[in-house]
């Protein structure tokens, strides 16, 4: 017998979870109104169920499942591609909104998107056979990245990871470029999750003023392609 594990997420009410969904490339494969609301989406081989709650507050929603693939970057690019014709734009922050590709410690590639309902869906590959986190790093700013992205993107903990970016950033030792840059993409992310406008703005003018040289500028691509999203 062939096992399958389908998660049933919570949601206040279907139609905004259903076309997100939709504008994603899932289609509605049920829908129920009565005696509750209830309905199915399916893309490829991803299956996800919802519920109607009438109290369910979406930015409070523990709602969460993971979903593994062999192709997380073109399922990002597609994400996107249908989020930005749906809504006219790639939803950054709020919800419902998509994050960035990012290479975990843990090792997978993965990117969380939030619905309207509040549910993050993680979306990862596997990159090694070893699911331990690898050693944080011991250079300061180093190990400040990577532990505020963990809290970012595996405790879903922004209030925790812009601590840890705003402490490092108040050391009287200052960070090359590079490691300054990604901490103030980093810092504007989980700003606009907490709806801190005015942390997000300072953060995204602090990036715009670090100089960096072309070699650097293209290591930070696809940083400096994020920070134009987060302006949206």
């Amino acid at each position: 017998m062939a096992e399958k594990t389908i998660p049933i997420l919570p949601c206040r009410t279907l139609q905004p979870v259903l076309d997100f969904y939709t504008a994603l490339g899932f289609a509605v494969t049920y829908r129920q109104k009565s005696p509750n609301p209830y309905a199915i989406v399916e893309r490829g081989g991803i299956e996800l169920q919802f519920f109607g709650v009438k109290d369910h507050e979406p930015a409070g929603s523990l709602g969460t499942c993971y979903v593994l693939t062999d192709d997380v970057d073109g399922l990002h690019a597609a994400f996107r591609t249908g989020l930005k014709q749906a809504y006219g734009r790639i939803p950054t922050r709020g919800l419902p909104r998509i994050g960035p590709l990012r290479d975990m410690s843990y090792g997978v590639r993965q990117f969380l998107l939030s619905d309207p309902g509040g549910n993050c869906v993680r979306v990862g590959q596997p990159t090694s056979e070893d699911r331990h986190h690898l050693r944080a790093p011991e250079e300061t700013f180093a190990r400040a990245l990577h532990h505020a992205a963990l809290l970012a993107d595996s405790k879903e903990d922004p209030a925790g990871a812009a601590k840890v970016v705003d402490r490092v950033l108040h050391l009287d030792e200052r960070p090359a470029p590079v490691q300054l840059l990604r901490l103030l993409v980093l810092r504007a992310d989980v700003a606009g999750r907490l709806g801190d406008e005015r942390a997000r703005a300072s953060a995204l003018a602090d990036a715009d003023a670090v100089r960096l040289t072309d070699g650097e500028r293209e290591s930070v691509r696809e940083d400096l392609e994020r920070i134009e999203e987060l302006r949206g």
